[in-house]
């Protein structure tokens, strides 16, 4: 399925304003706005966390997945979609994130 499928069938955000990664001393390395542009990768990862428990090694692989044809660009032009970046990072270095959500 098209990334656009995937994210019809992933739980509304609706009620974040933002989602936050953390590193494993507890440090917020990266925040995901509710925004347009963002707002695909803020369900992505959402979802992600709710089912995972945070970003595991687990999750990412299923991100990339969800991300469809996005994720083989992303890994053709590093750079161009971060929170793609992000999740090939995690599967690489076997280390996730905590995720903390932020209420709208």
């Amino acid at each position: 399925m098209a990334f656009a499928d995937n994210l019809r069938q992933l739980p509304s955000i609706a009620h974040l304003s933002a989602l936050e990664l953390l590193d494993g001393a507890g440090q917020v390395v990266a925040t995901i706005p509710n925004q347009p542009g963002k707002t695909g990768s803020l369900t992505v990862y959402a979802a992600l966390a709710a089912k995972h428990g945070g970003i595991t090694p687990d999750a990412a692989r299923e991100g990339l997945e969800l991300f469809a044809e996005h994720t083989e660009d992303a890994r053709q032009h590093p750079g161009n979609h971060p929170n793609i970046d992000r999740l090939l990072e995690v599967i690489a270095s076997g280390k996730g994130y905590a995720v903390r959500t932020v209420a709208a």
